[in-house]
């Protein structure tokens, strides 16, 4: 029987895979670290980009329910290149974020929106609110 884990955001148990390790590892760091209400944050969320089938590992909402960043998790044995990356700014086609994030547990990167079709990474991984649109803020 394979071992399985509950994904507070889907509310069921899911089954234990690597990448479902680091998920839920890095769902805790949005929360506890990042301060991210799990209200705001959905995993496995679907979508469609030039007729096919995608689902990105969590994305995070903003109060207006439109995505705010992207987030894409892999196993840890997985390098952090710029082929996740740009895996990442394939999903953003869609999604139009402010920030993406890449992780495999052991490394983790940010990146904000720098211009209409550009990111740069962040020293630091942002902290929920600080991510909020400003008020008068437009979306890029």
């Amino acid at each position: 029987m394979q071992e399985t884990i509950f994904d507070p955001l889907r509310k069921k148990e899911v089954a234990l895979t690597p990448e479902e390790r680091v998920r839920q590892w890095f769902i805790g760091v949005m929360s506890d670290v990042m301060g991210v209400p799990h209200h705001m944050m959905m995993s496995e969320a679907g979508f469609r980009y030039g007729g096919k089938q995608y689902r990105s590992d969590i994305i995070v909402w903003n109060r207006d329910a439109t995505p705010l960043a992207v987030v894409e998790c892999k196993r840890p044995e997985t390098a952090l290149d710029a082929s996740v990356l740009e895996q990442a700014i394939r999903y953003n086609m869609v999604l139009n974020v402010k920030y993406i994030i890449i992780t495999n547990g052991l490394k983790t990167f940010a990146f904000q929106r720098s211009g209409a079709a550009s990111f740069e990474m962040t020293a630091a991984l942002p902290k929920w609110e600080e991510m909020l649109p400003r008020t008068g803020e437009t979306k890029l």
